[in-house]
């Protein structure tokens, strides 16, 4: 199994990081810091080039508003250095669940397990 996983950690990139991402990560990377999802984010030595090595399933989604603006140079200070002050109507960080058992289902949705009878709407038919 070593020389497959090895394989496939050289092709695949939804599996974890890849051979060159580590090389690359090994060679240039700077640790700034980690999220509590325990995503771990580098930069170059000159600040250039910022990424994320991501613990688990490589979504998107897991990464918060924080790490996020600091990935794009919104903010110029990590938020392990300079964390941003969070308002008292702030909800915590979640994951994109599109596609997941816990998706949100409007009402009246086939997905729904119980469906909510619409009082406000009756089916047209034709004379």
């Amino acid at each position: 199994m070593g020389i497959l996983n090895s394989l496939l950690r050289a092709v695949t990139w939804w599996s974890g990081q890849t051979l060159n991402t580590q090389f690359y990560t090994w060679r240039r990377g700077v640790k700034v810091g980690e999220d509590s999802e325990g995503n771990v984010f580098y930069r170059t030595k000159d600040g250039a080039r910022r990424w994320v090595i991501f613990n688990g399933e490589i979504e998107a989604s897991r990464i918060s508003p924080e790490w996020h603006g600091w990935l794009h140079h919104t903010y110029q200070d990590a938020p392990t250095d300079n964390p941003l002050p969070h308002k008292p109507w702030e909800k915590p960080h979640l994951e994109n669940l599109t596609g997941t058992p816990l998706a949100y289902a409007p009402a009246g949705s086939i997905r729904r397990k119980e469906p909510v009878v619409r009082a406000d709407y009756e089916a047209w038919s034709p004379k």
